[in-house]
């Protein structure tokens, strides 16, 4: 009997769990997989979360212009447009612990291509080195950043993808630039956004 590489499983199943809902873009959330015997095939990712499916009702009203939910257990990030008619997830990154964790309601107040990045002062502390950077690949935002009202949280992308599935920030969400252009794209100011 063959074995179901992890990802395929992964995927497989979160999308059984959608069924009913709208259909779970497998490819988007970076759950696809490649055969690791074949030396021509794309690299896999080795550190994709697994997902659990998350529905809007529970936490909101209403859509609103558009609705994320970024849950820190299960690594993932779900997004519905206005009427609900696209819903996709996201593997994200997550903060490195609880205590850079901030839970609850924001929402999207601004958005930027190119960001630059200034550590904060907490960060300084813990590592003196650090220092402004302007936009590039050694930003750690990545090619897009999404503000939220909390200050210094963002939902951003990460040009050091082995960062994506794994506890890594120092309290915003991350996720693979491709993704987070995507993301971007769709996302107007004012999407509201939880944080689990």
């Amino acid at each position: 009997m063959p074995v179901l590489p992890r990802r395929r499983f992964l995927a497989l199943s979160a999308a059984g769990l959608a069924l009913g809902a709208t259909p779970l873009r497998a490819q988007q959330a970076g759950a696809v997989a490649t055969d690791r015997r074949d030396p021509l095939a794309a690299p896999v990712r080795n550190n994709i979360s697994s997902f659990r499916t998350v529905d809007w009702r529970d936490h909101f009203d209403t859509l609103g212009v558009s609705t994320i939910i970024a849950d820190t257990s299960s690594r993932a990030l779900s997004y519905w447009n206005a009427d609900g008619s696209d819903y996709r997830v996201f593997p994200t990154s997550v903060p490195i612990s609880d205590e850079l964790t901030k839970r609850g309601r924001t929402e999207v107040v601004r958005k930027r291509v190119g960001p630059d990045w200034t550590p904060t002062a907490s960060m300084v502390e813990r590592n003196p080195d650090l220092k402004y950077m302007p936009p590039g690949p050694d930003n750690p935002l990545g090619t897009h950043a999404m503000y939220l009202s909390w200050p210094a949280y963002l939902i951003h992308g990460t040009h050091d993808t082995r960062k994506i599935g794994r506890p890594s920030s120092d309290g915003c969400i991350g996720l693979y630039n491709e993704q987070i252009a995507e993301l971007f794209a769709i996302t107007p100011v004012g999407t509201q956004v939880l944080i689990l």
